[in-house]
């Protein structure tokens, strides 16, 4: 998978929370064994009208919003069965992050993301980043009151910049392993590798004794 670094790019906001699996990337779309053609299919049941036409209602339909790359959201984004599919589908629509928040509800902690969801999106290539509530509250206020806007995230500074006159930043922290694998663009398979030599050796030396 690419590394991220660091990316600028158009914000976009989607202000729902409890968004499962299934409004990410419907069912009927999960028959393919391929990994691409996911992205036309985001949100299907929201960005199309049932004649198959955009909904003008939706709000990624808007002119504003197309060629957005960070995606801001609700909390617990991603919940629902574990579909690895649902962040293909996110990052072939062309989004490079998604912004969601941690917050206390009823005396309980709701994460910003689904625990499964988090988890493909590591193996994706997909930076998932936990602000606050009365942060992510800002970025929408933000979002709604500056067409265009953009941002950068800088994952080595660990910081969401938002280009206003005065620009706007937030930290958020991240555990290092899964920094150092998205740096690197370390997948399950790159992370293998990197004990290729072990594994060669382990296979000589188990192929010398099954030969005996």
């Amino acid at each position: 998978m690419e590394p991220f670094s660091s990316h600028r790019g158009l914000v976009a906001i989607l202000d729902r929370a409890n968004v499962d699996t299934d409004a990410i990337i419907p069912k009927q779309f999960l028959k393919s064994i391929k990994r691409t053609g996911f992205g036309e299919s985001l949100f299907f049941d929201w960005r199309y009208l049932p004649d198959g036409d955009p909904d003008p209602h939706f709000i990624l339909n808007h002119p504003r919003y197309q060629g957005a790359s960070i995606l801001v959201v609700r909390n617990n984004f991603g919940c629902g069965s574990s579909r690895e599919h649902a962040v293909w589908a996110i990052m072939q629509y062309g989004f490079k992050a998604v912004i969601a928040p941690r917050q206390e509800i009823g005396g309980a902690q709701v994460p910003g993301f689904a625990d499964i969801f988090r988890n493909n999106s590591v193996k994706n290539g997909l930076l998932t980043i936990e602000l606050s509530a009365d942060e992510v509250d800002k970025i929408f206020e933000m979002v709604e009151r500056n067409k265009g806007l953009e941002a950068t995230i800088d994952l080595d500074e660990q910081r969401v910049v938002l280009h206003l006159p005065e620009e706007l930043s937030f930290h958020f922290d991240i555990d290092p392993v899964v920094k150092k694998h998205l740096r690197h663009g370390l997948d399950d398979i790159a992370l293998t590798l990197e004990h290729e030599a072990a594994i060669a050796d382990f296979e000589r030396r188990h192929n010398v004794q099954m030969a005996r």
